[in-house]
């Protein structure tokens, strides 16, 4: 039973102001990360788009968790949050960004996340109090 998945926290600076603030393109990068992660969205991608400087929020709910993105068009900047509960391959975040917004400075922290004590594999109870017996 796999108990280890990873997630990417991505900080993009540098990036085209126009481009952060449309929704198409936001759409494009989206798609593109769920297709060539194989990934499994489980509902339609909620989108947010705030008033001028129009920047975005987006989440889409996966079988594998979540992809948000968070654009600061005024900043020249977006981040973005995936968590996958499976491992995956790595993704070219820098090049993708780069593609799609004109990211000059991209950061990728990749992690590693464990979700499961090593060595247990079934729930173990939170109570620590002995259950009461009856006579």
């Amino acid at each position: 039973m796999t108990t280890e998945g990873c997630e990417w926290i991505v900080d993009a600076r540098g990036c085209d102001p126009a481009r952060l603030a449309d929704l198409t393109a936001m759409r494009k990068l989206f798609a593109r990360i769920v297709d060539e992660l194989r990934l499994t969205p489980v509902a339609e991608p909620l989108w947010h788009v705030f008033p001028s400087p129009s920047g975005i929020t987006g989440l889409v709910a996966l079988a594998e968790s979540h992809l948000t993105v968070h654009t600061f068009p005024e900043h020249g900047s977006l981040c973005i949050n995936l968590f996958c509960c499976k491992a995956r391959a790595e993704w070219p975040w820098r090049e993708r960004l780069r593609e799609h917004f004109g990211a000059e400075n991209v950061v990728v922290r990749h992690l590693t996340r464990r979700y499961a004590q090593e060595g247990t594999s079934q729930y173990q109870s939170m109570s620590s109090t002995p259950q009461a017996q009856s006579t």
